[in-house]
């Protein structure tokens, strides 16, 4: 006797979400194994994190709850060329730390800011439980090797934060995120105001440029002295 078997998308992290479908199966087929083995569970576990820190919203902005999704079309020239000044001066503007993150996602590199953003909300969590639950979660996701967004960090700060995370306090991940900021600050903040995506928003006016210049007077010397006299011919 055949059967049929409706696959709902819900129960697979990887399907459509619109998408149902169903598939015929025999006897044979409905005696696959009722166990998995631990590599599966491993990925399904891992999956699962990733999903439950992205639904918190952490890493899409900077207060996730009150998040405004806010078009770069909106974003004024004069306000983007402030981004210019300092890093942190970009990281203090929601809109200036979602403009970064698209160019971070170009360089395939959006898990440092999401990282970096998780952090500063783990550091507001004020209930132990919701501690060591995000805790897990940010180690799941970020730290430990072949994590899905594995962040650049050397060994033995991995290992720090392993030790750390068994009894967690708002510091767990301070180090890290230290590292993460000074990658960013260094090496890819400076790309970011030579970008497209930077130089669209403030009208190809690059860091620094002005919007107005004023021609200034020149000087002429005469020789042998070098006594300066207003030539009115140098000015044109």
């Amino acid at each position: 006797m055949e059967t049929f078997v409706f696959l709902f998308p819900q129960f697979n992290f990887l399907a459509p979400k619109e998408e149902a479908y169903f598939k015929m199966l025999g006897p044979k087929d409905l005696k696959a194994p009722r166990m998995k083995d631990s590599n599966s569970r491993l990925k399904d576990k891992r999956c699962q994190l990733s999903l439950l820190l992205t639904k918190s919203g952490s890493h899409e902005n900077i207060s996730p709850e009150k998040k405004t999704a806010t078009a770069t079309s909106n974003i004024s020239p004069e306000a983007a060329l402030s981004w210019s000044s300092t890093f942190e001066e970009l990281l203090r503007h929601s809109d200036g730390v979602e403009t970064f993150s698209q160019f971070l996602r170009t360089e395939f590199s959006e898990e440092n800011i999401e990282f970096w953003l998780a952090c500063e909300e783990y550091k507001t969590i004020d209930s132990d439980s919701r501690l060591i639950t995000k805790a897990k979660q940010m180690y799941a996701v970020f730290i430990e090797a072949d994590a899905p967004k594995e962040v650049n960090i050397d060994y033995a700060t991995k290992v720090a934060i392993q030790k750390a995370i068994t009894t967690p306090t708002n510091t767990c991940f301070d180090a890290a995120q230290s590292k993460v900021y000074s990658l960013m600050k260094k090496d890819c903040y400076p790309r970011f105001l030579t970008s497209e995506i930077y130089l669209r928003l403030t009208k190809r006016k690059g860091p620094g440029t002005t919007m107005f210049r004023r021609r200034s007077r020149s000087c002429v010397f005469n020789e042998p002295r070098g006594e300066a006299t207003g030539d009115s011919s140098a000015w044109l």
